[in-house]
């Protein structure tokens, strides 16, 4: 009987307790219940209403019209799947962003506010952002600004066909890509000139050209024969971009070079003769300083953590140190796919090739000097800077600034593509 009894005790128990835990999940579940399973991870509530209530606080003080609620609700959602699904790919593939990283961003931040990094926490407090919100959200953006690197920029190419395309649409545009100082000379013709008047305008300014010819300065023929307002000013038109000439002189302008004059160029006003004094192109000749480097780096996974890497470093370190060859021990250690069958050489680099965090490191060494170990956003790095020299860039630029255009021109598909393969291989769950 008591045992009976006991039995009917603990049942209740067991069911009010159930009915407590219930309760509890419930009261949880409408507080921040989960509104989407995304793989292994998931989309909350709370995220969806804190995205929500940026946006219409963004539209309140911009003054712009939002779709309707559930529009909106839906397109927000969607995005929140998005980065958890990007943040998920960068977590398998050990993209991390170290708070020297960090901080390194947030320094950035401070500086094009014209403040120091220890005032940037008041002044986002004075709009009302916690600071510790503030870091969490830029970690997350560097995470995903690193992942869109490596799998959507990373993998763009440009052929050798697009490059030099490129590069003869610059050639042939040369006009429009310089700019010029000129002078000019116009021999004039009456409104509604005849064909005799033309001819005898076409004979002086044939004159000016023999004279010019044999040595005559173009200022002073510009102030005897120029019927142009700019004839008294030795004819000196000054800067003109070349997108902003006058069409007759397009074609001209482009096969006579600097300290030339063209020939006579036929217009309803009479005949023009223009010399170019001096030209700028944008991409002017130049010099630069390149560092030829070499690098041994591990990449933090899994299994390697940082302090393993930062270790493994440090042994190879002593070992160069102690008369081992770093391109061997490179070739055996390094995780840089680019340069490990090098020997870890990456050759001569110009200034801004590598990340802040690298840049620095191989900016203060010595030729010669191995470098302690070092983290970037890619992992830990020992270098080298085996050499430095002046080196003539000016093709260079050129070369690289149609890579640059034509990746530029395959981003956003490239990057709209991407979006929609990694979408389309989760598991995605929405319970909204």
């Amino acid at each position: 009987m008591k045992k009976s009894k006991y039995i009917h005790s603990l049942v209740w128990f067991l069911i009010i307790s159930n009915l407590f835990a219930q309760d509890i999940e419930n009261k949880s579940e409408a507080i921040d219940s989960i509104i989407a399973v995304v793989n292994d991870g998931v989309v909350l509530r709370s995220q969806l209403k804190n995205q929500i209530n940026i946006i219409k606080e963004r539209a309140k003080k911009d003054g712009f019209e939002l779709p309707e609620e559930s529009v909106m609700e839906e397109q927000i959602l969607e995005q929140l799947i998005l980065e958890e699904i990007q943040l998920q790919r960068a977590e398998r593939m050990g993209v991390r962003i170290s708070d020297q990283m960090l901080n390194n961003a947030i320094s950035l931040i401070a500086e094009q506010n014209n403040i120091s990094f220890e005032k940037l926490p008041e002044l986002l407090a004075k709009d009302e952002i916690d600071y510790g919100a503030f870091r969490r959200d830029l970690r997350k953006d560097l995470i995903l600004e690193q992942l869109r690197d490596i799998d959507v920029i990373g993998r763009i190419t440009s052929s050798d066909r697009e490059v030099n395309q490129c590069l003869e649409v610059l050639e042939n545009d040369i006009v429009s890509d310089s700019e010029y100082n000129l002078s000019h000379i116009l021999i004039s013709v009456p409104e509604s000139a005849t064909a005799e008047q033309f001819k005898e305008a076409k004979s002086e300014a044939n004159r000016v050209i023999n004279e010019l010819k044999l040595g005559a300065e173009f200022g002073e023929m510009a102030i005897t024969y120029s019927d142009s307002e700019t004839g008294i000013n030795r004819g000196l038109l000054g800067w003109i971009n070349g997108n902003q000439l006058p069409t007759i002189f397009t074609n001209v302008i482009g096969s006579i070079k600097q300290e030339e004059f063209s020939q006579p160029i036929q217009s309803l006003s009479g005949f023009h003769i223009i010399k170019i004094n001096e030209m700028k192109q944008k991409i002017e000749r130049s010099e630069i300083e390149q560092m030829e480097v070499r690098h041994i780096l591990i990449v933090p996974n899994q299994i390697i953590d940082d302090a393993t890497a930062k270790q493994k470093l440090e042994d190879a370190r002593k070992q160069i140190l102690a008369g081992e060859e770093f391109s061997g021990i490179a070739k055996l250690l390094s995780e840089d796919p680019g340069s490990v069958d090098e020997g870890g050489s990456m050759g001569w680099v110009n200034p801004g090739t590598f990340v802040a965090e690298f840049e620095n490191v191989a900016n203060n060494s010595e030729i010669g000097q191995i470098s302690e170990p070092f983290q970037s956003r890619f992992g830990w790095h020992v270098l080298e800077v085996t050499g430095r020299r002046i080196y003539d860039n000016t093709e260079d630029m050129k070369k690289m600034n149609c890579i640059r255009q034509i990746r530029n021109s395959k981003v956003a598909n490239e990057s709209a593509l991407w979006i929609r393969r990694i979408r389309d291989e989760a598991y995605v769950d929405k319970r909204i």
